[in-house]
Parts: C-alpha cells; structure tokens; sequence
C-alpha cells in the first residue's frame, strides 16, 4: 500500500493530537484527590494506550512522509 503526502501528513495530526491531549490528561488526572483505586487504574491505562496508538500513527506518518519526499524528487 502506497501512502500519499497528504495521508501522511493526517498520520502525524493524529499523533500530535493525541499526544496533546493526552499529556493534558496526565495532568489533570495528577491534579485529582479522593478517586478510587480504580478509577487511577482505568484512566492510566487508557493513557498508555493512547499515547502507544500516538507512536505508532506517528512513526507511520513519518515512514510515509520519508517516502513521499523521495518519490517526488525528479531528475
């Protein structure tokens, strides 16, 4: 399968957003006092996932951009 600039360059928004918004979420979640256990548990790995699923999407978007770059250079 052959990803285009513009596929690639969505793969990386993704990744950003996710890794913005999940790094607010750490932050908020440190803020909060009182929860059950659980409820840190659920929420942290919910964090990690994300934030696995943002690495992955952006080292795609990334491979794809690369690869993009190399086949639109003309002689």
């Amino acid at each position: 399968m052959k990803l285009e600039r513009k596929h690639a360059l969505v793969l990386i928004g993704i990744a950003v957003w996710n890794l913005v918004t999940y790094v607010t979420f750490i932050k908020n979640l440190a803020g909060t006092e009182g929860r059950p256990t659980g409820y840190y548990v659920a929420h942290t790995v919910l964090i990690i996932v994300n934030l696995l699923i943002a690495g992955v999407l952006g080292s795609w978007g990334f491979r794809a951009y690369k690869a993009s770059r190399r086949t639109d250079v003309k002689v």
